[in-house]
């Protein structure tokens, strides 16, 4: 009962522990998939590749493929290559966001557009992209390929999406929700979603774990923003300030700019051009942030679709993998801290 109507300020201490148990069998079946299926005769494709699977990433998104196929009681395998299908996606999504973003870090480690260069990143995420479609097809099921192609689809255009966005001060928080809900969320609903399909449950369970993932998408994207302006590569795998540098416009700056005064305002609009981004202007836009209270209602928001993604999944039994899901949700919400 008290799963069922869990709140997000009931464990202050949050983990991913309890996920990460959950499917470590699964997730060494899946990790297998993923070093078979990153080779090629092309020796740059795997090192290249394994740079960054390698990385240091915690594979949020098969965990969550393997938790949602735990949580409807599935203990077949099709889910090992459809979890492995997932974190390609992701991978060729990173590889070709630091190319457009010219990123110079990713979890602490030196890019792999910074060793390599922007051409050879690109087309090893088209590799990595053709390898998830390659496994899709052996799965045989056409939802299942329905629902990752159309995730794929929907991250492509939220990435189309922020460029045509790009450096707009103005953006304005819907505009930047929809952005977010496409790049991050869609990927995360679709990776829980296809757990349901394999495991042949009712449209019902299926729109609930599509519910979930995508509201926790959006939580763990809003919390990245804000942890851009309080934490550091220690924390986050990326320096405090990277996001401010590179002129994204997130929800701390969409907030921060609609409150500010026009003296603030025209910091933001220097800062999000590229012509404001010292380690003082930095320091500015953090106390400018703070000061306006964006970084608290970022937070509050993220709290708010966590507490969404919570919800979704009450109609399921209690038991391990709920609980699992239930605390990584909370520590997505308590990142940033």
């Amino acid at each position: 009962m008290s799963a069922t109507i869990h709140r997000l300020d009931q464990r202050p201490a949050a983990s991913l522990d309890p996920m990460m148990q959950l499917v470590a069998p699964d997730m060494n079946l899946v990790n297998a998939v993923i070093l078979d299926r990153m080779q090629s005769e092309i020796p740059l494709i795997p090192e290249l590749a394994g740079h960054l699977i390698a990385g240091g990433g915690k594979r949020m998104r098969p965990m969550l493929t393997l938790a949602s196929a735990r949580l409807l009681g599935y203990f077949g395998n099709r889910h090992h290559r459809l979890a492995a299908a997932v974190e390609f996606i992701h991978t060729a999504t990173l590889l070709h966001d630091d190319v457009v973003d010219g990123s110079d870090l990713r979890r602490g480690k030196r890019t792999a557009n910074l060793i390599w260069g922007n051409p050879a990143s690109i087309l090893v995420g088209d590799f990595l992209f053709s390898r998830s479609f390659e496994l899709m097809v052996e799965d045989g099921s056409l939802k299942v390929l329905k629902i990752l192609s159309n995730a794929s689809a929907v991250i492509a255009e939220g990435e189309v999406n922020q460029l045509t966005a790009a450096r707009r001060v103005d953006l304005g928080e819907e505009r930047y929700l929809e952005i977010i809900g496409a790049k991050t969320a869609a990927l995360f609903a679709a990776a829980c979603r296809i757990a349901a399909v394999v495991a042949e449950r009712p449209d019902a369970e299926e729109a609930a774990l599509d519910a979930f993932g995508r509201n926790l998408g959006v939580a763990f994207q809003l919390v990245d923003d804000a942890i851009d302006y309080v934490s550091d590569a220690g924390t986050m795998g990326k320096d405090s300030g990277d996001d401010f540098r590179e002129g994204k416009v997130t929800l701390p700056v969409i907030l921060a700019y609609a409150r500010g005064n026009e003296e603030d305002r025209a910091f933001w609009k220097a800062a999000i051009e590229g012509r404001r981004n010292s380690d003082e202007d930095f320091a500015n836009a953090v106390a400018l942030v703070r000061g306006s209270r964006a970084i608290d209602d970022t937070i509050a928001r993220a709290r708010h679709y966590g507490q969404r993604a919570i919800d979704a999944v009450a109609m399921f039994p209690g038991g391990a993998a709920k609980a699992a899901m239930t605390e990584a949700v909370e520590f997505a919400v308590s990142r940033a801290y």
